[in-house]
């Protein structure tokens, strides 16, 4: 079982326990991106990145002095303490036990439009590259384009007989791996909601509280099959529907 969870727009560089254990394993890839960006003036890459000022200077010089290489193990900080967003601060992983590392470790991966995909302990850099943005780069016309189904087949690789993945993604990284799932696959996606006036309607910053907790809430529980899901009743959400796909949870 994987679990697909989104990166934060913010990242931190902080010395942090553990230290990373690997490099990400589309690194190179991520080198051509790199490649790519060094190459565009400041102007440019705000208007890729959307964003103001402050944010685009920052990234402007992070991209710049940028070096992808072995030397990431010693300067680098594990991607899931690096990612500092609602999401990352409800999982908590600051306070981790080793045992909650050693499951993320093999079953959560981080999507990510600048370094594809991620361990919880690959070794990353900071830097902001969200996977819509209409970056141009070996021929491809966006990110989407460009990662192609590596995603997907970094998922798969040590499934047998079909990957089963958990996606607590937003819908702008989810597409990046659910285009290219095969038959023998199976997604279950979770949807966190309140229910009004009969309908099911989510809203960001509660959504992005349930996907942190339900990570730290599966970690906990070392939890290898679906139906672990089920039980999740943090935050004041409770299962409201389910079937083989989808698990629908409401907050009271």
């Amino acid at each position: 079982m994987k679990i697909i969870i989104s990166p934060a727009k913010k990242m931190r560089a902080l010395a942090d326990y553990p230290e990373p254990a690997s490099l990400p394993a589309l690194l190179e890839r991520s080198q051509r991106l790199l490649s790519h960006i060094q190459k565009l003036s400041y102007s440019e890459l705000k208007t890729l990145l959307n964003c103001n000022d402050v944010i685009a200077a920052e990234n402007y010089a992070r991209f710049q002095s940028m070096r992808l290489d072995d030397s990431m193990m010693q300067r680098g900080n594990s991607a899931i303490l690096s990612y500092d967003g609602i999401q990352y601060a409800y999982m908590a992983p600051q306070v981790f036990e080793q045992r909650y590392f050693d499951y993320v470790q093999a079953h959560v991966r981080i999507l990510s439009g600048f370094f594809g995909i991620l361990r919880p302990l690959d070794a990353v850099v900071p830097c902001r590259l969200e996977m819509q943005a209409r970056l141009c780069a070996d021929g491809c016309r966006n990110l989407y384009e460009f990662w192609k189904d590596a995603l997907y087949r970094e998922l798969a690789a040590d499934e047998r007989g079909g990957a089963l993945i958990v996606n607590l993604a937003s819908a702008e990284y989810a597409r990046a791996v659910v285009p290219y799932l095969s038959g023998n696959d199976r997604l279950v996606s979770c949807v966190f909601g309140q229910l009004e006036n009969g309908r099911i309607r989510e809203k960001g910053v509660y959504v992005k509280m349930a996907r942190g907790e339900m990570v730290r809430f599966l970690a906990e529980r070392a939890a290898f099959d679906v139906s672990d899901i089920a039980a999740f009743d943090r935050l004041g959400f409770h299962l409201y529907s389910m079937d083989e796909n989808r698990f629908v949870f409401v907050k009271s």
